[in-house]
């Protein structure tokens, strides 16, 4: 049985637990279909965009130093987008209605993702896509800067607009 066909297993068994989601798309993190089932989207175009997201969540976690990329929430006024990682091979997208139970999402999706990354990483093997790095590398918290002191933002660029005088007080 290829990969494909216990990934869209999973899939429809996803459906079946968790009430009011839309669709599922499995996708390697390079933005290829593995399997899906979101009726009403292109499949390819949703795994592309899957693959840009992942990108810049990667570099949002790295950039505030919380550790490897676990998922991501979207919420736009007809639902949810919800993205998890599975394995360093491969990303669960989850599409749902605005009334699903996010609770109930996030379980099931991560729960998701862990079997989704069994089932790549011993068929397909884990790595191999461009994110396939990050798990690999110990990543430490940027150092801070000894000469910048505690609480302050470093500066970009100077501020070259007009510079705004106190008016007088009246009476002063």
């Amino acid at each position: 049985m290829a990969v494909e066909t216990d990934v869209q297993d999973e899939l429809r068994r996803l459906r079946t637990r968790i009430p009011r989601l839309t669709g599922s798309l499995a996708a390697t993190v390079d933005g290829l279909v593995l399997a899906h089932d979101v009726p009403g989207t292109e499949a390819e175009g949703l795994a592309a965009l899957t693959a840009a997201a992942l990108g810049v969540a990667h570099r949002v976690t790295d950039a505030a130093a919380r550790g490897e990329f676990r998922e991501l929430l979207v919420r736009g006024a007809l639902g949810y987008v919800a993205t998890y990682a599975a394995g360093t091979a491969a990303v669960l997208t989850l599409l749902a209605d605005d009334r699903v139970n996010v609770g109930r999402l996030h379980l099931e999706g991560r729960r998701s993702g862990a079997r989704i990354a069994e089932l790549v990483d011993t068929r397909i093997g884990p790595g191999g896509g461009r994110h396939s790095d990050r798990a690999a590398a110990v990543r430490q918290p940027p150092q801070p800067d000894p000469a910048r002191r505690i609480g302050t933002l470093p500066v970009r660029a100077p501020h070259n607009g007009p510079t705004r005088t106190p008016r007088p007080e009246p009476g002063a």
